[in-house]
């Protein structure tokens, strides 16, 4: 191992004004040390409770990474085109075809990704793979075309060590819970055999219902099957739907779950009569139902989401405003979530207010709203989470989880909701060994805000200092409680 690993300079993303950066740097040295909370993430139960040595470098940290894999596909055939990277399936993305080609060699892949380091500069990917790389993987050089296979095999020298397993690094990153997002129809075996090991408090459910509320989808009756089949019913009518959702939704909370998980392209939270839902559920089962009939079927359960939340007492988390698989050629050879997903314009004043006059009130009721349209930070999210006591602000999400996006968020919301009003950090990632990296990046950004305020004598430093580890840590502590 080399004996001068890569480092990282200590004030990285801490404002450029010397007497806010010496207020920021105080207050980073009370929140950089806590406990991670981490409570919006797509990490799979199994990679904990297998707690097998991972794989190659290309296959852990280039193939499954939306953000890395899209900048290389953006510049193919240009003049910074990275020799080789012409689609995802040049970076070990699996067609569908299974007689399809695609790059199966992993030194390759790392050969290209390492090539292209140079498209990430300014980037947060850039920021998060510096810090996997340095403090992580102790790497001993930077990315390059020249350094790819000593990269290569220094990272897979790491792999192989006992304490780069994933239950060392859960202790080594200091993360105190983490909740993983699982369907409807999962069976949670493996967050039961964490229960068995004590890790039950640990390592907890997300119920994500996405696939069941969208009528139109090709897949949704299979989905429709497989929720009947953990349900232990078949599901024939709009009774027995909704008697499916609630027993799914029952075992997540008995496995541990806090919140549930929504993914709509819109926020409309419109309620049908029950007659009219049941009509339109029927038209699913015998697929006949239309566009407009899924789009409002879709909004209905949304409000039945809600309802359910308050009996049920699970958050309920909603991010929508992403037109997913936006290049329906990709998605015909490679299927759904490979990258191709543009945010869009997204409402949310009248779309959520059949939820908020309903359950805004309501103490048993919890909302987190998300979105990537920054537009309506100060025009509508942040009036709405000021005045309704169940609705909490999202941290900023997905194309918005950088440096500057977050810094515009705190200054969009914070002067009409408060701190308090917010979820504090999420960090939304399914790239394990990135989840440290990203909540650094949100306690310097936060501390570089608050110590702005700190030097224009709006908050004491002790003030800052408080707050900073609210955002960290007890907001959402308190925004995602154990239920019972």
């Amino acid at each position: 191992m080399p004996a001068t690993p890569w480092t990282l300079h200590p004030d990285r993303a801490l404002p450029a004004d010397p007497a806010v950066r010496a207020a920021a740097r105080e207050i980073l040295a009370e929140t950089a040390p806590l406990p991670i909370v981490a409570m919006h993430g797509h990490v799979e139960a199994s990679l904990l409770a297998d707690d097998a040595p991972f794989g190659d470098p290309a296959t852990l940290l280039v193939t499954p990474d939306h953000y890395l894999v899209r900048m290389l596909v953006s510049q193919a055939g240009g003049a910074r085109a990275v020799p080789g990277v012409r689609g995802p399936q040049d970076l070990g993305v699996r067609p569908r075809d299974p007689g399809a080609p695609y790059e199966t060699d992993p030194r390759e892949i790392w050969r290209r990704f390492c090539t292209a380091w140079p498209l990430f500069r300014g980037t947060p990917t850039r920021f998060w793979l510096e810090h996997t790389f340095a403090e992580v993987l102790e790497a001993p050089v930077r990315p390059s075309a020249e350094t790819a296979d000593e990269l290569y095999d220094h990272v897979t020298a790491r792999l192989a060590l006992p304490a780069m397993r994933p239950r060392a690094l859960f202790e080594r990153f200091g993360i105190e819970i983490l909740s993983t997002t699982d369907p409807a129809h999962a069976r949670l075996d493996h967050h039961a055999a964490l229960a068995a090991e004590g890790w039950g408090e640990r390592v907890v459910p997300t119920f994500r219902p996405d696939p069941l509320l969208h009528l139109d989808r090709a897949d949704w009756p299979a989905q429709v099957a497989a929720l009947g089949e953990a349900a232990g019913t078949e599901v024939v009518d709009y009774a027995s739907y909704l008697a499916a959702i609630r027993d799914r939704r029952a075992a997540f909370v008995a496995a541990g779950a806090r919140a549930t998980d929504h993914g709509h392209l819109g926020a409309d939270t419109t309620p049908l009569d029950d007659a009219e839902a049941a009509r339109i559920l029927a038209a699913g089962l015998a697929r006949t139902v239309t566009a407009d009939e899924a789009r409002a079927f879709s909004a209905h359960m949304l409000f039945q989401m809600a309802a359910m939340s308050v009996e049920d007492g699970l958050v309920m988390q909603l991010h929508p405003g992403v037109l997913r698989d936006h290049d329906r050629d990709v998605v015909e050879r490679l299927g759904p979530d490979v990258g191709y997903d543009i945010p869009v314009a997204t409402e949310y004043a009248r779309s959520l207010r059949p939820v908020l006059e309903a359950f805004g009130h309501h103490p048993g009721f919890r909302l987190v709203v998300f979105t990537i349209d920054e537009t309506v930070f100060s025009r509508e999210l942040a009036p709405l989470a000021g005045v309704y006591p169940a609705m909490r602000l999202g941290a900023p999400w997905w194309f918005l989880d950088s440096p500057d996006g977050m810094r515009r968020y705190r200054e969009a919301v914070t002067e009409t909701a408060g701190f308090a009003n917010t979820s504090g950090f999420v960090d939304d990632t399914r790239a394990y060994l990135s989840i440290p990296a990203r909540h650094d990046l949100a306690r310097r950004v936060d501390a570089g805000y608050l110590a702005r305020l700190v030097v224009e004598h709006r908050l004491d430093l002790d003030e800052a200092v408080e707050t900073g580890i609210d955002l960290a840590y007890r907001l959402p502590r308190e925004t995602y409680p154990a239920i019972g």
